[in-house]
């Protein structure tokens, strides 16, 4: 694990150092303020996801699941949370991919 932790990028540095601002993000920098102040078209990314719209609910939906006994419940949870971590993390590429051209620009 440590081997790779040298190839992790905090995204959040960009945000929490000011070097990134838009007065959309309100003064914050975590992904559901910073995706659409850098890549507007993923603005109402997270409206269509079934359940789970924000981390308070991932998590919520996580701890839920260790609870749950209905196989079609997990299964539903399962699916939701995964389509949440999905977008998360193609949010994450789009941020990225956005930085990067910005820089290159200057």
């Amino acid at each position: 694990l440590m081997n790779i932790h040298d190839n992790f990028i905090d995204l959040a540095i960009p945000f929490k150092n000011g070097d990134y601002w838009m007065p959309s993000m309100q003064n914050h920098y975590g992904l559901k303020y910073a995706l659409p102040a850098t890549v507007p078209e993923m603005k109402k990314a997270y409206d269509d996801l079934d359940g789970v719209q924000n981390g308070e609910d991932a998590m919520r939906m996580f701890v839920h699941l260790g609870e749950a006994t209905d196989v079609d419940e997990i299964t539903k949870t399962k699916k939701a949370l995964l389509e949440y971590c999905k977008l998360d993390t193609y949010a994450m590429v789009k941020i990225l991919k956005e930085l990067r051209r910005l820089v290159k620009n200057l």
